[in-house]
């Protein structure tokens, strides 16, 4: 829904361009029989939709690696990110340089390894960097490879569990130098897969044949049939109120039929035909998948024992975000400083509990921080 400009030709953008993603969650207000009043996102039929930062990132080119044509800015702005999800034309109808095909005559699963060889030749340029002094240094100074690797690559947000993990992996030794290149080669990979985990969108699985590429492909990579096509649709409907339309369900309800004009028509009953063959436009579906399963994140309401609003009377205005293991002091810390300082208890609000700074949150948590004045 952001102002861009959108065309078929290649490179219609040139930079990065951010924007508002959500993911769905049960909105808890269902269980207390209320309604909440989002400060951010918003609350469709108790689904509470909670922002996420999306960025769309243009400019991949063979060799961006080795800062071929954008190379260098896009690898800068794909950094930034703790995931990627990458759109992929499944109706093969977009050769390998964005220029429009006729459908099903370009492979798409080239677009799929392209992506992952640039980045995995992207981590291994930088671990190659200054690798045999490294290498010398850690094994001269009898240093922890995993930690002196993680501090190494830091930078690519690497941490010591990671490093590991993939020396567990791939069986290598303590003794770095005694690593050869196809070694290299494989700890980038691993590493890589584990900072940048990546869902494919196969975008454009309204266009006949496209189903084909995807069931092929499937069992290969993790991907989710998408049209963003019809999404856009149904949203555009959706704020003109010319339907009802909650993100990621399986139909939507035309509001005044009798003002639809008879492309309008023509348009409902095309999507209507795609939902009842896709079940979903896959859009939401992607961003939930990404969020709670690959991210391993977990939705936590702020909220009173005996008390649901705020300070200015709005029921439940908040849904944090939190990483797999995040505890009540982190919470505590993620709403206010002040509440991480003070913190003298969590209280889980369905079983009035109280909850130490060690409690680990559970998804759809509702809890009460309680502080020293």
């Amino acid at each position: 829904m952001a102002e861009v400009e959108i065309s078929s030709r290649p490179f219609t953008t040139l930079k990065a361009t951010e924007g508002e993603g959500y993911v769905e969650v049960e909105c808890v207000d269902k269980e207390f029989d209320t309604q909440c009043n989002p400060r951010y996102g918003f609350c469709l039929n108790h689904k509470r939709f909670v922002p996420v930062k999306l960025m769309d990132v243009p400019g991949l080119v063979e060799g961006a690696s080795e800062g071929k044509g954008m190379g260098n800015q896009f690898l800068d702005s794909l950094n930034e990110a703790d995931a990627l999800i990458h759109i992929v034309d499944i109706s093969g109808s977009t050769d390998n340089e964005g220029n429009p095909v006729e459908p099903l005559s370009y492979d798409p699963e080239k677009d799929i390894k392209f992506l992952e060889n640039e980045l995995d030749q992207w981590y291994l340029r930088i671990l190659k960097k200054g690798w045999e002094k490294f290498s010398r240094t850690v094994k001269q100074e009898n240093q922890d490879i995993k930690r002196a690797l993680a501090k190494q690559l830091s930078g690519l947000r690497v941490n010591e569990d990671m490093t590991t993990e993939a020396i567990k992996i791939l069986n290598l030794g303590h003794n770095p130098t005694a690593w050869n290149d196809e070694d290299l080669l494989q700890l980038a990979k691993e590493l890589r897969k584990m900072t940048k985990p990546i869902l494919i969108a196969a975008n454009k699985i309204d266009i006949p044949g496209a189903k084909m590429n995807y069931e092929k492909l499937k069992e290969k990579y993790e991907m989710i049939p998408c049209s963003a096509e019809v999404e856009l649709a149904l949203r555009e409907a959706a704020k003109k109120e010319m339907i009802d339309y909650i993100p990621g369900e399986e139909d939507f309800k035309i509001l005044n039929k009798d003002k639809l004009t008879e492309e309008q028509k023509k348009g409902m009953s095309f999507i209507k035909k795609f939902l009842e063959e896709h079940g979903n436009t896959g859009v939401q579906g992607v961003l939930n998948k990404m969020v709670f399963e690959k991210l391993k994140y977990v939705a936590i309401f702020p909220g009173g024992v005996n008390n649901l609003k705020d300070s200015d009377g709005n029921i439940l205005p908040d849904c944090h975000l939190l990483e797999e293991g995040s505890t009540a002091l982190d919470f505590a810390y993620k709403i206010h400083k002040d509440l991480g300082d003070n913190f003298i208890k969590a209280i889980t609000v369905r079983d009035k509990m109280a909850r130490g700074k060690e409690y680990k949150l559970k998804h759809q948590d509702i809890i009460e921080i309680v502080v020293k004045k």
